[in-house]
């Protein structure tokens, strides 16, 4: 007799649970149909948010004029390849975000240098900018053919 009660409750569990499952899917379907019906657009549901704001992408290009850095713009032209030795150091600003001033001989613009910039014709990597000027890496090869690295200080012009 008690195996007769079980097997009744296990039963009437099955069903009910079967009910309730086939009552949410049905649920569903049916709000599928409803939009569908009631809509022209062929997938309502796939839509994005209307109360966001559109995403736009545009073509960047890296070679803009007066890029300084990452998000960082100037009208002060960037230098080429010069002769480190005409380079004077006219000023520093020292902080999180460390810049060097200098000019190419007597007369010539403006330069903003940054740590991590290529100087002149070797290519010298300026690696330092500290209160008294600026130190550059140079990378060179050796009659060995091993590579040296020279360092060459760059002090403030008075």
């Amino acid at each position: 007799m008690k195996l007769k009660i079980n097997l009744k409750l296990i039963n009437f569990l099955f069903f009910t649970l079967f009910i309730f499952i086939s009552k949410d899917t049905f649920a569903k379907s049916k709000i599928e149909e409803i939009f569908k019906s009631n809509s022209e657009i062929e997938d309502p549901m796939g839509l994005r948010d209307p109360f966001l704001a559109p995403r736009f992408k545009s073509k960047r290009d890296n070679r803009i004029k007066g890029k300084v850095a990452k998000g960082v713009y100037s009208n002060i032209p960037q230098i080429g390849e010069v002769k480190l030795e005409s380079l004077k150091v006219i000023g520093v600003v020292i902080g999180p975000n460390r810049r060097a001033f200098a000019k190419i001989g007597e007369g010539g613009s403006v330069y903003v240098l940054k740590e991590g910039m290529k100087l002149g014709q070797n290519k010298a990597v300026l690696r330092a900018i500290l209160p008294g000027g600026l130190v550059l890496v140079e990378k060179n090869t050796n009659i060995y053919g091993e590579d040296e690295y020279l360092e060459t200080v760059i002090p403030i012009s008075k």
